[in-house]
This record gives C-alpha cells, structure tokens and sequence, in this order.
C-alpha cells in the first residue's frame, strides 16, 4: 500500500483560485512540468527559489508513493529581451556581447544553474528538454493553430490571434485579466504593425539578416515565439493534459495564458489541471535588480562575496531560510533573516545529534505517533512547509528534554521519531548538513580545539580565573563549551 492512499493532498489552483483535493489523472502517476530558466545569464537566486520550491513538491509526491515524471525545460532560443515580440534575443545578445557563439553562451550558463541547484541538493528533473531540440515540433504544433484558423501569417512570421480565440474561448481565464481591459490598456507601438492587433503574440518569427539562430520552417527562417515552446516541450512528454504546471509567478501573465490558448486551440482542451505558482524573492524588502545594486547571486551568497550579507552561508542554511516561508508568499532575503535561520538549523542538526544518545523508558511523554499525523497534515495542506518545520522544532524541543532526563521515551517512539525527522528534514526538505564540507568548519574547529586545550591547561594550573574566561567568552559568541567523562565538547547555538 503506497502512503498517497492515506495523505490526501490539497493544492491551491491559481486556475481556479482555490485549494483542491488532488487527484491525479491516472491513479500513482503525476506529471509535473516547470518552466526552466533561460540560459543567458547566471541563475537568478529569484528562479532558484521557484526551482527549490518545485524541488521539494517533487520530493514529497515522490515519499507519497507516486511515480513523478518531473519535466523541467531549458530556453535555449526564442527569449526576445523584455519578454516581448520585438527585441534581441536574449541569448543572441549575449553572444554577440561577449563575441562567442551563441551556444557558448547556453552552455556556459546551463552548466552554471546545475552547479548552483545541485550544490542546493535540488534533484534532477526526470526530463530536461531544451527548446532548441525540439523545432519540429513546435513548427508541427504552429501548422496545426493555423489549420484550426487562431493564427495568421504576416511577413514570414505567424501570430496567434487572440480575438478570434477569445470568441470561443477566453483568453484570461488563468490571470483573471479580460480581454477588453487588455485592448484598453494596450498602447500601440511602433514595428508591431505586422499584427492585427497588439495582444497578438508570435508563434514563429522571421529572422532578421543578423539573427545567428534560424531554423527553416513553412513560413520563413525564423526561429520560434517563447510561449510556444514550453506548450510544445510538456505536452510532447506528459500528454495533451497534465496534472501539474509550474512556474514562478511572474510568468502567470503572459506566459501561462499563453500556454493555455496554444494547447486549447491546437487540441481542443485546456492542458493542465493544477496550476501553481511560486512567490516572488525580495532583497531587503525590495525587488531584486543589478540596476540598482539590489542583488546577490548564489554564488555570491555561498562565499560572503558581497555588500549586502555579513558572511557566507552554507547551502543547507539557504535551504532551510528559503523552506521556512510558503512557496506561494512573498519572502524577503535578509541578514537577519539568514542569522536567524542558520541558528535554527544549527539546533535541528544538533538535536538529530543527539538523537543517537538517548536514553529509552517505559513510558512517553510525547504522543510521537500524533505529531508524526501534524508533520503530513501540514505538507498534505499545499505544501506548508513553514508549519512543518514549526512541527519539527515541537520534536527538537522533546529530544532537548529527554536528553536533559525532563522526559521520557520509549525505544519505539525513538525509532518513529528518528525515522520521520530523517523523513522530512532530509528527504522532503531537502536539507542537508554541509559544515562538514566547508572550510571554513575545519578552521573553527581546530581554533576551537586550541582553546579547549589552553582551557584544559589552566585548569590543571588552577587558573580558573583563566578557565572561567574562556568558557564565558566562548559562550558570549554562541558556542558552548561541555565538559564530560570523555573530554570537552562544543556546540553552535
């Protein structure tokens, strides 16, 4: 019997705006697709939250007993600057910039994002389609908008056309947004006169004599529209409906809407049954952005690198910050912010420490099995991660308490107690301890040992005025010092 029989999921819809029961499409089975990032820069620490977010969805629906196909693309063309019609590809641009082949640029900047996901214990998805490897299905799936009369050639270049669409069907339906107030807020702008209408958007664009990537096609050499790509890449792996489509938020208009009329005007029917959008990432309470000297990147975060952050943080403490919020609020990247998830986190991996100390009774006093129930209850309950760590700090405060003998435990709760917090600490959150691998970490400690050994020392020496300074001085910055049968021991607070 698979755990999803007995974890009933509900997610909130932004199709319909509510929380649902989920039910896949066919029972056991979830297919899942994320727009990935378009690789002409290093990943924004914005999208990795967004890919964090998918990350850990992806790993509970996986702990549940589904099989997931997570299909998640890389945009390798088609990218118009401002994520427009008009424009420098991004990539191109970026190529030119640096006079390197556009490729160069792709696979520059797509070995980056897996090195910074993967540093952040993000799995891989099932399926890393790019856009570029698949033309021939897109120009197939334009073929078909054309033969059901939603798009127009003009030029070489094909455009969807949105009135026509939006008298049988309606365009909107995802973002809420009505086609009226559209036109009523649409300037007309110059060198958008091939369309009939400015809501209009590119399916296939003719090149320009200067643009490097082009593909033949019907219509002109070209190369494809952004929206259409990822409609192409999701319905080719996970079929014309779908369970999950996600992405970040910012891509709910226009990109989502986009989708939904691609796939409803090419098959007849809206393609995904769940929609779910991840919440934007702020940088001390403002929007991100290299302009204004608002920004980090991941690596930059890692290292200390900055003028932003007192220091560096260990990828398991980002992590851990990033999984304390929803994924659908809005969360503000602070120093504080960090400061205070790292000492969390440090009390979780010290609790687990002590896990394997404890001393077993014949009774509990803590009911393991309910607050086992709580930690499901909040992840069943769209993915509430904050909650679920909430629950995990009610556990840490247990284990404290056995372990300073104010309770109790029996041998059979601890294994259901070690079990589930190895559960969603390490497989669900996707945490992971990474002091051991960081350099810094064997520069504390073997200071640490000094003072220790200088400590030992004075207190043969009965110097204690000495010894008494060490260990309040040590205290005052966080670590504790415990002395035991088997030597002198430190924590991180």
């Amino acid at each position: 019997m698979h755990l999803y029989e007995n974890q009933q999921i509900k997610i909130y819809n932004s199709l319909s705006g509510e929380k649902e029961v989920f039910q896949p499409i066919t029972k056991g089975y979830v297919g899942m697709y994320v727009c990935g990032p378009t690789v002409y820069s290093n990943v924004h620490l914005g999208n990795v939250r967004t890919f964090m977010s998918f990350d850990m969805i992806f790993r509970y629906l996986k702990h549940l007993g589904y099989k997931v196909r997570y299909v998640r693309n890389i945009t390798d063309a088609g990218h118009l600057e401002n994520d427009a019609d008009l424009g420098e590809d991004k990539i191109t641009k970026k190529a030119r910039v640096e006079e390197i082949e556009p490729m160069e640029v792709v696979q520059r900047y797509t070995v980056d994002f897996h090195n910074v996901l993967q540093t952040l214990n993000c799995l891989p998805p099932s399926i890393e389609p790019t856009a570029t490897g698949h033309i021939i299905e897109q120009i197939e799936l334009i073929q078909t908008i054309l033969d059901n009369g939603f798009a127009y050639v003009v030029n070489g270049s094909v455009y969807f056309d949105v009135h026509k669409y939006n008298e049988s069907n309606e365009y909107g339906i995802l973002s809420k947004r009505k086609l009226e107030d559209l036109i009523h807020n649409t300037r007309t702008l110059d060198g958008q006169s091939d369309k009939k209408n400015p809501q209009d958007f590119a399916l296939w664009k003719k090149a320009e004599p200067t643009h490097i990537m082009r593909w033949p096609s019907p219509w002109s050499d070209g190369f494809p529209g952004w929206h259409l790509e990822c409609t192409a890449m999701s319905t080719k792996y996970l079929g014309e409906f779908f369970d999950i489509h996600g992405g970040g938020m910012d891509l709910k208009f226009p990109h989502h809407e986009c989708e939904i009329a691609q796939n409803q005007a090419a098959k007849g029917k809206t393609p995904v049954k769940y929609w779910m959008h991840a919440n934007m990432l702020e940088l001390n309470g403002a929007r991100m952005s290299k302009s204004t000297g608002n920004y980090v990147n991941p690596a930059e975060l890692f290292s200390g690198e900055n003028d932003i952050m007192s220091k560096g943080f260990t990828p398991g403490v980002i992590r851990f910050f990033m999984m304390q919020a929803s994924y659908r609020s809005v969360l503000d990247l602070t120093d504080d912010g960090l400061l205070a998830a790292e000492k969390g986190f440090n009390r979780l991996m010290e609790a687990l420490g002590n896990l394997e100390n404890l001393n077993t009774s014949g009774s509990s006093s803590f009911s393991v099995s309910d607050w086992k129930q709580k930690c499901y209850d909040a992840m069943n309950d769209d993915f509430n991660t904050p909650i679920l760590i909430a629950h995990l700090f009610e556990a840490v405060k247990y284990i404290n308490q056995v372990n300073d003998n104010k309770a109790t435990i029996t041998s059979e709760d601890l294994e259901i107690l070690k079990s589930t917090l190895n559960i969603f600490i390490f497989d669900v959150l996707g945490l992971v301890d990474n002091k051991a691998s960081d350099s810094n970490t064997e520069k504390l400690n073997a200071a640490l040992e000094l003072l220790i050994e200088l400590r030992k020392e004075a207190r043969i020496n009965k110097d204690f005025a000495l010894s008494d300074k060490i260990r309040d001085e040590l205290a005052e910055a966080g670590i504790t010092l415990k002395d035991g049968r088997e030597g002198t021991t430190y924590s991180l607070k």
